[in-house]
């Protein structure tokens, strides 16, 4: 006879949080559900190197700065696209109603766009330019960041093909969400090259109000697989855990048996 996992639960107050962002993005004002949240998504993505070039043309602010900013969040919105027409993550595909693809444009997807206004236009004043070792990290860490999203979300796509239940090998071996790692690089190096806090306070409401609950929402989900107990305590929620945790014998799974 084989004993079910322990299943782990969201704290309260992040359940209640997420039922709010989800109403908001998804259902605000009611209406008909008639985009798609890949759509939303994918025209702020795409628009963004037309957005700054367009800021780079206005400010006549052809900077080193611009250019390497054009060159990095314009392929990145280009890297996205491709992304979602070679392996679409299914949650992007529900249908959001006109009230919540305004909301996530005004809250997340809108304010990404105040970082190249930020570092184009002249609203700050005079400033001194990036300096060239920073221009190289913020173009290392924005490639590392995108390779490894792209990876994440690539092998979890065919992986959940084939079978359901953990993926706790590959990208996924050491953190439980490189995917959200890789997005963290990928807009941390947007907000080093702008050099303003406002930048990183916009991250911080993303990351705290929207990666964190739903990473949260994920391991309580994950965790009535077989072999979850083991999985967390070898990896780490965001970063890669390089010295693992003492874990339990990861059971056997029960013949003929699957997870649900």
């Amino acid at each position: 006879m084989s004993t079910a996992p322990q299943t782990e639960t969201v704290p309260q107050l992040v359940a209640a949080w997420s039922r709010i962002t989800q109403h908001l993005s998804q259902d605000f004002l009611g209406g008909p559900r008639v985009l798609k949240a890949a759509w939303v998504i994918n025209a702020q993505k795409g628009a963004t190197l037309v957005f700054v070039a367009a800021l780079m043309l206005a400010y006549r602010n052809f900077s080193t700065a611009a250019w390497v900013y054009l060159a990095l969040h314009g392929t990145y919105g280009l890297c996205w696209i491709l992304k979602d027409v070679a392996f679409p993550d299914p949650s992007w595909q529900r249908r959001v109603t006109f009230g919540g693809a305004f909301i996530s444009v005004a809250t997340v997807l809108g304010p990404y766009w105040l970082f190249p206004f930020l570092l184009i236009s002249d609203v700050l004043g005079p400033r001194a330019p990036p300096s060239v070792p920073l221009l190289a990290l913020c173009v290392g860490v924005h490639t590392l960041g995108v390779a490894i999203m792209l990876s994440a979300d690539c092998q979890k796509y065919f992986t959940l093909r084939v079978r359901r239940g953990l993926i706790d090998d590959g990208m996924f071996r050491t953190t439980r969400n490189p995917n959200y790692l890789g997005e963290m690089m990928i807009y941390g190096s947007y907000a080093l090259l702008v050099g303003h806090w406002i930048p990183w306070a916009v991250l911080a409401w993303v990351w705290v109000g929207i990666f964190l609950p739903n990473m949260l929402a994920k391991d309580a989900s994950l965790s009535r697989y077989p072999g979850w107990a083991a999985y967390k305590a070898r990896s780490g929620l965001l970063l890669p855990r390089l010295f693992p945790a003492a874990a339990p014998h990861r059971p056997e799974p029960v013949a003929g048996s699957r997870p649900a």
